[in-house]
């Protein structure tokens, strides 16, 4: 009897050369950015590819095995996250956010006023450490929350949805910015948020 071969589809890369003249981030950062990016990509399907070739000679739950397993988290959150954070940018998106939008209405319904929540978010990213911050959805309650995120791996709720990715590990900044000056890369990192792209995020 023929075994069966695993089905898997590799992933492949999103396009994001398309962000360049950012407001305060410049497009050499953007560049050394994007090749972290493509090398979680390029492991996320290494990973996979290995964990295949082990299932199908029979040695699932072996070392090996366990140990790949255990990199899940980090290579695909570390894609994925990426691919937010940058599908949340744009060259000239920072117009305001509005209380009428969609968004607005629902961030003023858990902090009261967007100001609120934007300084909630901007002070959890001056944070000492390097991580992201997700402006996160209940997909149940609808409500939202700032969360911070340390290592890709650790600290996402389950089932929650990111509508807000910021990166505030030092590659995302360090070209323009000294370490020192994190909170101007987060004022940056607002005068270029797609906020029609950030609002289609959310769960009705």
């Amino acid at each position: 009897m023929l075994q069966q071969k695993i089905s898997y589809k590799p992933y492949a890369a999103k396009d994001f050369t398309s962000l360049k003249g950012l407001a305060g981030i410049s497009d050499e950062t953007i560049e050394i950015h994007l090749g972290l990016y493509n090398g979680y990509v390029n492991n996320t399907n290494i990973l996979n590819e290995k964990v295949i070739e082990l299932t199908e000679a029979g040695k699932s739950g072996s070392p090996e095995y366990a140990e790949l397993k255990r990199r899940y988290g980090f290579e695909y959150n570390g894609m994925r996250l990426h691919e937010y954070y940058f599908g949340n940018l744009k060259a000239g998106g920072g117009s305001e956010l509005k209380d009428s939008s969609a968004l607005g209405k629902i961030i003023t319904e858990t902090y009261s006023s967007i100001d609120v929540w934007k300084n909630d978010f901007a002070k959890l990213g001056a944070l000492r450490g390097v991580g992201w911050v997700i402006l996160y959805q209940d997909p149940f309650t609808k409500t939202l929350s700032n969360h911070w995120i340390n290592m890709h791996e650790d600290g996402n709720v389950a089932g929650f949805v990111p509508i807000l990715v910021m990166d505030v590990w030092e590659h995302a900044y360090f070209r323009d910015y000294k370490p020192a000056d994190r909170p101007k890369y987060i004022e940056s990192f607002f005068a270029n948020v797609d906020w029609a792209e950030v609002e289609k995020r959310l769960i009705k």
